[in-house]
């Protein structure tokens, strides 16, 4: 009897309208993160002044969202491999826009602090919206719809630097508060329309369920299914008492897999049986490397955002003796904010060039050598003319970098293990996003710029090598 796999019929109907309209869904949700990110910009110095907090503790606003968003990525992870995609993003989103609304209502900074970090978790659910988009996507467009994914990060970041410009000057930091939980809770009444991914539902044997979802699609696509019969398994035997390669496991889960997962569910949990194939023998290389790559990427993305905002005070301080930095005007934070924000559109461009060219393992490595060589000439003092545009530059090649890198993850991972690999591996990444700041401001306010731009150096340096030595190339591989 002839059959006919989920990317065979994927790749037969084709990416459109209903595509697009998951694409958009998913695209509001990513910018909302971006917004929820790119707030702690504008809302520490103001805090700081309202409440008369010290310099330190105004770092904390920034800390505690990252360390709220470490333990959200892994939990919602956990919830969407377990429960369902749409589940994970229900909550997800319900959780960032109750917690974010709730903060502008802070009556103290200790009270601001507990509710962003709870803004963090509920932020840190963010990648599940790639991947499930990623899940409706034939092979052959994944790499061109994630970087146009992507746009929807900068529209964020543009959007939250306008809307502070008119926000703030016209009423205050809570107003901005609130108004940036607004996109989240635009999702929520468009909720019940929204599809789950079919593969998850295949992996939970609910193939009928997988089927309508299907069937929807080529209804909206006005397109046809394949001849035959829908099935997921693969019909090879496969010998399970021969070594298997790390490609081979990414090869659809066969019937003996599936009650070899549930045995160690059963024994151990969902959760911790979820790590242990992760750091299996087939993926534990890959996990590893990934692991570090989104710690490196997350580094250094906001790292550079700090770097811009941070050199030229830094630079004026040490080189006039001054032990503080001159505070700019927030007209000029704002703009400042808008500019360099726009260096990520070129970079999503050329990523979008390069990874289905090269490939996903090329255009990591390529992008992230180009990083070092751009900001390689801000170990000394440059003029600032000079010192914006390697800053410009070399943020475009690093959002270039993290945009392919949130693609690969999710196509190296099975179905079963996909939010769960994603999620963890982009908590770890947050941790790169506490730890920038001690490099990208404390040294830089220590007038040690060059020492600050060497770790820079040798932290995208290693991610390049790490990506090189990624044991598979998933460029046009089916995703389990």
């Amino acid at each position: 009897m002839e059959t006919y796999t989920m990317d065979e019929a994927l790749e037969l109907m084709g990416f459109g309208k209903f595509q697009l309209l998951v694409l958009v869904y998913a695209g509001m949700g990513w910018a909302a993160e971006a917004m929820e990110i790119i707030l702690l910009s504008f809302v520490g110095p103001l805090v700081r002044e309202e409440w008369k907090v010290s310099a330190e503790n105004e770092s904390l606003l920034s800390s505690v969202v990252f360390a709220g968003m470490l333990i959200g990525a892994s939990g919602w992870g956990f919830v969407s491999d377990k429960y369902g995609r749409r589940t994970g993003l229900l909550f997800s989103t319900l959780f960032t826009s109750g917690m974010g609304f709730l903060s502008a209502f802070s009556p103290n900074y200790p009270c601001l602090l507990a509710l962003r970090f709870l803004v963090g978790v509920g932020v840190g659910g963010g990648h599940v919206f790639s991947s499930w988009f990623l899940e409706f996507v034939p092979a052959q467009n994944r790499g061109t719809w994630i970087v146009v994914f992507s746009f929807f990060w900068t529209i964020g970041t543009v959007l939250e630097a306008s809307l502070a410009w008119v926000v703030i000057s016209l009423l205050s930091w809570r107003w901005l508060l609130a108004l940036t939980a607004v996109p989240c809770f635009l999702l929520i009444p468009f909720f019940g329309i929204t599809p789950e991914s079919p593969r998850y539902l295949c992996v939970q044997n609910r193939t009928s369920d997988a089927m309508l979802v299907l069937e929807r699609i080529a209804i909206t696509n006005q397109a046809a299914l394949p001849p035959g019969v829908f099935t997921y398994h693969q019909e090879k035997k496969v010998d399970h008492t021969v070594l298997t390669s790390e490609k081979e496991d990414l090869l659809p889960v066969s019937e003996k897999e599936c009650t070899f997962d549930n045995a160690m569910s059963s024994k151990y949990g969902s959760g911790i049986a979820a790590l242990f194939r992760l750091l299996s023998r087939k993926l534990l290389r890959s996990t590893l490397l990934l692991w570090f790559s989104f710690f490196a990427n997350s580094f250094a993305y906001y790292g550079l955002v700090l770097l811009t905002s941070q050199l030229s005070g830094a630079n004026r301080s040490c080189t006039s003796g001054l032990t503080n930095a001159v505070q700019q005007k927030d007209a000029n934070l704002y703009k400042d904010t808008f500019i360099t924000s726009l260096a990520e559109f070129p970079g999503l461009i050329l990523s979008a060039i390069l990874v289905d060219w090269f490939g996903r393992k090329a255009s990591m490595w390529f992008m992230l050598f180009t990083c070092c060589a751009f900001i390689g000439p801000l170990v000394l003092h440059q003029n600032e003319l000079l010192t914006t545009v390697l800053l410009f530059s070399a943020r475009a090649v690093a959002m270039g970098s993290f945009t392919v890198l949130c693609l690969y993850a999710p196509e190296v991972y099975p179905t079963s293990v996909r939010s769960t690999g994603v999620g963890i591996a982009t908590a770890i990444g947050r941790i790169g996003g506490v730890v920038c700041p001690l490099v990208a401001v404390a040294m830089l306010r220590s007038c040690h710029q060059m020492e600050a731009i060497l770790v820079f150096e040798m932290v995208l340096f290693l991610a390049g090598v790490a990506c090189f030595l990624f044991p598979i190339e998933t460029k046009g591989r089916e995703m389990d």
